[in-house]
C-alpha cells in the first residue's frame, strides 16, 4: 500500500509564511491561521512542504487503508489561497451563500484574497466544519 507523502513536520510555520512574497496575501494567511487556531484549538503545524494544518483526524477507507489528516488547514497556492475544509460544503450551502467571492473542490476552498469574503462568515464556517469532524478527531 503506498504511503501517504504529506505528513505533519517539524518545519516552521513561521518561517514558511514568512517566506509568503506577496505582503497581502502574508497577512490573509495569518488571519486565516488564528481563525483556524481558534476553531481547533491547535497550533498550527507544516503537513509537507506548503500546507499549514492544524488537528488531526483518523479515516479508513472501504479498503482497509487507514491514515490521519489534518482537521482544516491552508496553503498559500500561486492563484489562490486554498483552505482545507475536509467535510466538503454540501451541509453548509447557507454559509457559502453568505460567503463571498470563492470558488470549491471536493474540500478546497478557492479564495483570490480574504477582502473578497466576509471574514466573520469564513470563521463560522472553519468553526462549523472543525465541528463535524469531532468524531473522528485524534488531536
Amino acid at each position: 500500500m503506498a504511503e501517504l507523502k504529506t505528513k505533519v513536520t517539524d518545519d516552521s510555520v513561521a518561517d514558511f509564511l514568512a517566506k509568503v512574497a506577496d505582503p497581502a496575501r502574508r497577512a490573509d494567511c495569518e488571519a486565516v491561521r488564528a481563525m483556524m487556531q481558534r476553531a481547533t484549538g491547535c497550533e498550527a503545524k507544516m503537513w509537507g512542504a506548503s500546507i499549514v494544518g492544524f488537528g488531526k483526524y483518523a479515516y479508513k477507507y472501504e479498503s482497509g487503508r487507514t491514515g490521519e489528516w489534518m482537521i482544516t488547514g491552508f496553503s498559500p497556492r500561486k492563484n489562490d489561497l486554498t483552505l482545507y475544509i475536509m467535510p466538503g460544503f454540501t451541509r453548509y450551502d447557507a454559509l457559502m451563500a453568505r460567503l463571498g467571492k470563492h470558488k470549491t473542490g471536493k474540500s478546497c476552498l478557492y479564495l483570490k484574497r480574504l477582502a473578497d469574503v466576509d471574514s466573520a462568515v469564513l470563521e463560522e464556517l472553519i468553526t462549523a466544519s472543525v465541528e463535524a469532524m469531532a468524531s473522528k478527531r485524534v488531536e
